[in-house]
């Protein structure tokens, strides 16, 4: 986890303030032509004269690249690709875009081991990057065809799991902290070792993450996150079934259905879950707990045989345009590492509706992202946090006693 609060801002620090997830409004963009410019240097919006079926004026690609392929293969987190950004590059390059889908990141890197092959561009957890890079699963990008580079915050790059970003490229960062919905909850926790109270049997929904949650009851007994010691982790084991009594249920889909339709009043959830849910629920609170939140990043990497190149390539540079890629704060607000993505929304007075019609626009919904104590994280709260790493020959030990454990659920 972030030793430090030098590497915790890192992953953190958007427009120079470290953020975590945003809570805008949720939206559905009009048929309001693309803003014709942005404060982002060389960079001038365009339209490409496609639209969506939500109304939503696709950009025209910037470069447009030579697409021969008729697909692209994407192995993805569930529900964290806006649909309009999905719609508009098979608009504007005629390629359609194929998901298969993960909810963990081990089961990530299970697909990735047996079928990497017929995938284009993968998301890559910070935690499975090394090993992915290790195993030979993933290439060597090739920067002079990534123009959407220089949009990137420094902050994000060259981080240690991938020094010099040869294989990966930032995608969101956020954090695992607990949410709370406090009409229901009167003695809202404050740490992780709050939720073994038995007060809170049968009303958590937890996210089904074998790391993150063998991390977080690593920490309530003063343990790393990262341990290798097969006695602290048979310690760990005997802590967590306590916890995992208290489990209502393990959703890492959609964790904040479960508060929001209130079959949960507390959550151990996503930072952007959390932001969403509190955009139907004002009641909910994201406690970053006195222990320390778990903190993450993920990625964008191209897998080692990747069959659609041409279609890789360009799907990277054309999600992850300014403006596009600000589309992730109206629809899964996490920490966006770009700075041009940002800094478009920031300036941009297009008119766009939200999930109730009322008018808005991405200058807004960057506002609301920057004054969010979801999306942007306190100091305090990063210097705390911890980040999953790989452990190694000692993961079989962690998964071993997550399937042992949940199990006896």
């Amino acid at each position: 986890m972030f030793a430090c609060w030098l590497i915790g801002t890192l992953l953190f620090a958007a427009c120079g303030n470290p953020a975590t997830t945003t809570a805008p409004t949720q939206l559905a963009p009009t048929t309001a032509p693309p803003e014709p410019a942005t404060s982002v240097p060389g960079f001038t919006s365009q339209s490409s004269g496609q639209t969506t079926a939500s109304g939503f004026e696709c950009p025209e690609p910037q470069p447009k690249m030579t697409v021969t392929s008729k697909s692209v293969d994407l192995l993805v987190w569930t529900e964290y690709i806006p649909q309009d950004i999905i719609d508009c590059f098979e608009l504007v390059y005629g390629v359609k875009v194929n998901r298969d889908e993960f909810s963990s990141a081990e089961e990530m890197y299970a697909k990735l081991s047996t079928g990497g092959a017929n995938y284009d561009v993968a998301h890559i957890s910070d935690n499975v990057a090394v090993p992915s890079i290790r195993q030979g699963l993933l290439q060597k990008l090739d920067k002079s065809k990534l123009s959407i580079l220089a949009g990137f915050d420094p902050h994000y790059l060259n981080l240690p799991f991938d020094p010099g970003n040869l294989y990966t490229l930032p995608y969101e960062a956020g954090s695992d902290a607990i949410a709370v919905n406090t009409d229901k909850v009167k003695n809202v926790p404050q740490s992780w070792a709050d939720l073994w109270k038995p007060e809170y049997a049968g009303r958590i929904v937890s996210i089904d993450d074998s790391r993150a949650i063998i991390g977080l009851t690593l920490l309530t007994l003063g343990k790393d996150v990262n341990t290798k010691d097969s006695q602290v982790l048979a310690e760990a084991k005997l802590q967590l079934a306590g916890l995992v009594k208290n489990i209502k249920v393990f959703d890492s889909d959609s964790p904040k259905s479960e508060l929001i339709g209130g079959d949960a009043d507390l959550g151990i959830v996503f930072s952007g879950e959390a932001a969403l849910a509190q955009r139907q629920m004002p009641s909910l609170q994201y406690i970053y707990p006195t222990e320390g939140a778990i903190l993450w990043m993920d990625t964008y990497a191209i897998p080692a045989n990747a069959p659609h190149m041409d279609a890789a390539y360009a799907w990277l540079n054309y999600s992850m345009q300014p403006d596009l890629f600000w589309l992730m704060l109206r629809d899964f607000p996490y920490t966006n590492p770009s700075q041009a993505a940002l800094d478009f929304a920031k300036n941009s007075q297009l008119k766009i509706k939200d999930a109730d019609g009322n008018e808005t626009t991405p200058a807004a919904l960057y506002q609301t992202y920057m004054s969010s104590p979801i999306t942007n994280a306190p100091a305090e709260a990063l210097q705390n946090g911890h980040r999953i790493e790989d452990v190694g020959d000692a993961l079989p030990l962690y998964d071993q006693l997550w399937v042992e454990v949940k199990g006896n659920q």
